[in-house]
């Protein structure tokens, strides 16, 4: 089960399709997170990049937390494609955060 909101995960996408501008602010924000929810952020981004299937989400979020050497804002940053695998991963669980990006894009 995922341990981070859908709201949390469109916010990062958004941040990360703009990381020329929002890079500070999309660190800041991945610092603000909790373990779990850095595990379950990874853990979309591995599904999404095929690294992992859907059906393994809890041994990804497992793997996460076990392989987290390095702080995990630096991994997502460092990672092409961030937003790409977000929403490949997110679609993959049968999740979608198009809606809550509407509603950040609108400032809702």
């Amino acid at each position: 089960m995922l341990e981070i909101s859908i709201s949390k995960v469109a916010n990062v996408i958004l941040m990360a399709r703009e990381l020329n501008r929002a890079e500070g602010e999309l660190r800041a924000f991945l610092e603000n997170l909790n373990e779990d929810e850095l595990a379950s952020l990874v853990a979309i981004m591995w599904i999404g990049r095929e690294s992992f299937d859907a059906d393994d989400l809890e041994e990804a979020i497992s793997t996460a937390k076990a392989e987290a050497t390095t702080p995990t804002a630096d991994y997502l940053l460092g990672t092409p494609h961030l937003s790409d695998h977000l929403e490949n991963g997110l679609d993959a669980l049968g999740l979608s955060a198009s809606d809550e990006e509407d509603d950040l894009v609108r400032g809702g």
